[in-house]
């Protein structure tokens, strides 16, 4: 095949017949190898334009104008349905090996296509064992390769995996770094399973220097025990309502992220590692975070779908499908978020998607104490977030940065991931933008069909999702039902592990 690119023009000899619309095969992509996906709305780094992207080989060789495109080139139209780059979750909790029967890498993949995404990044806890040894890393990818049907691959789309750092294994550090983790999480309290232990201050400062000259992100869990033990016993001093909304949110007060944010900034400025806050949901931290960056540290920040598009006056009394730690706040708040998303002091929007059986939700007695936190999202959190986005005035470039470019560079897989550029690998998304759409659970595709976000009005719909521009997921397919790829073709996408 002849490929040249000069001043922009795509010239290039193809021996396929044209072709229009949703590939109607999985396989079709693969088949034709040289081929032509093209959109009115192509989300490029340098902004939304009508474009081509020439793919061969599951790699973009060419973003080009369509009139660039010669009549032998196999064509794939999708009209006024925007394409933009996969989407990549850098907070997901897939819980396999060792509880599939709260989610796994078969479903949670399968949802996440469904969503839009083409690579997620696993959270080292609520899986047995946790991520936390090299030994329990080789264990999870052994789950993920070889744990279908006659020992086949379960991932439908890419996937990749942080370790973790807990009280007890500074010595695993940086062999985990070698084996090619891309970062570790921690909590700085009880995290809901006692095999993930939480870390305190004197067990991280042991921790720090290992981090630190493994050159990764340390994602941190921000809130203290000792200001939501206080508000709890306070609670319970007043026999509070566990079952109410504004009791839960009182037990988790904003100074317990807020102090836990000041405490890993003064460690941050100590140990000078990347630290990168997860699921920041109050605005209350973002004065300390700013003057932080400013300073010259290096924070990342991110929220969830969930802070963006529910707010706490609206959440009915024993609503437990939407307890999540950090919690829900006040609907001013929520507001606050999104102008620091607009202001750049929050950099991405990922789901936290932790899911669980329903059993585990107590959604018969509805108490917030009891239920385990955790919203199932992958699905619908692209049509979640830019519902919230277009309202604010955002564009569809602004959704790409905070939920592909962004994660993708947090995990170290910008190189390959988050952009719709030659040389990255064609894994995009086919969006249409202007659908109303009130998702229902059978949009879910997860383990379990509970989500908050079944019956919220939305709007834009993932069409397709191509991994490598082989087509993995189809929300009309001839019968007019979803249509997932036949066969699982996702992969481990590693860093290169360290060499000391």
């Amino acid at each position: 095949m002849l490929l040249i690119l000069l001043r922009n023009r795509c010239i290039y000899s193809y021996t396929h017949r044209p072709r229009s619309g949703i590939i109607t095969s999985m396989a079709q992509a693969s088949a034709n190898q040289r081929h032509a996906f093209v959109s009115e709305r192509v989300v490029t780094p340098e902004g939304t334009r009508r474009a081509a992207l020439l793919v061969e080989g599951g790699v973009i060789r060419a973003v080009c104008a369509p009139e660039e495109l010669t009549a032998d080139v196999a064509l794939t139209d999708f009209g006024s349905h925007a394409i933009l780059p996969g989407l990549v979750d850098s907070h997901v909790h897939i819980n396999e090996p060792g509880r599939t029967e709260w989610e796994g890498f078969v479903t949670g993949t399968r949802a996440a296509a469904a969503g839009g995404y083409t690579l997620l990044v696993d959270m080292p806890l609520n899986c047995l064992p946790e991520t936390t040894t090299v030994a329990a890393l080789e264990a999870k990818r052994t789950a993920a390769n070889t744990g279908g049907p006659n020992s086949t691959n379960q991932c439908l789309i890419d996937w990749a995996a942080w370790g973790g750092a807990v009280a007890d294994n500074q010595a695993h550090i940086l062999p985990l770094a070698r084996a090619g983790v891309c970062g570790y999480k921690c909590f700085l309290i009880y995290p809901g399973c006692d095999g993930f232990t939480m870390i305190d201050r004197e067990q991280l400062e042991r921790s720090l220097p290992a981090i630190a000259e493994s050159g990764l992100p340390l994602l941190v869990h921000a809130e203290l025990a000792e200001q939501i033990e206080d508000a709890t016993a306070a609670l319970n001093a007043h026999n509070a309502d566990w079952r109410s909304y504004a009791t839960y949110l009182a037990s988790r007060p904003d100074e317990a992220e807020v102090e836990a944010i000041r405490m890993m900034i003064a460690l941050c400025r100590q140990y000078r590692f990347r630290l990168h806050i997860v699921h920041l949901s109050t605005v209350e931290a973002l004065p300390d975070i700013r003057a932080a960056r400013e300073g010259g540290l290096h924070i990342t920040v991110e929220t969830c779908p969930h802070y963006l598009h529910f707010d706490a006056e609206d959440i009915p009394d024993g609503a437990t499908l939407l307890k999540c730690a950090p919690p829900i706040r006040l609907r001013a708040n929520r507001e606050q978020l999104w102008q620091a998303l607009r202001e750049g002091l929050i950099d991405m929007v990922v789901t936290d998607h932790s899911p669980c059986p329903p059993e585990m939700k107590q959604l018969s007695e509805g108490r917030f104490d009891l239920a385990w936190g955790g919203i199932a999202s992958l699905s619908v959190a692209l049509s979640a977030v830019w519902t919230g986005a277009r309202q604010h005035g955002f564009e569809l470039e602004d959704v790409s940065r905070w939920m592909s470019s962004a994660p993708a560079a947090l995990a170290g897989f910008s190189d390959r991931a988050g952009a719709l550029t030659p040389g990255r690998e064609a894994s995009f998304v086919v969006f249409d933008a202007e659908a109303d759409f009130v998702p229902t659970a059978n949009d879910l595709h997860t383990r379990h069909a509970i989500s908050p976000y079944v019956g919220e009005r939305m709007k834009g719909r993932v069409e397709a999702t191509y991994l490598r521009g082989d087509c993995v997921y189809q929300r009309h397919a001839a019968d007019s039902s979803p249509k997932f790829a036949d066969s699982a073709a996702g992969r481990e996408q590693r860093l290169e592990p360290l060499s000391r």
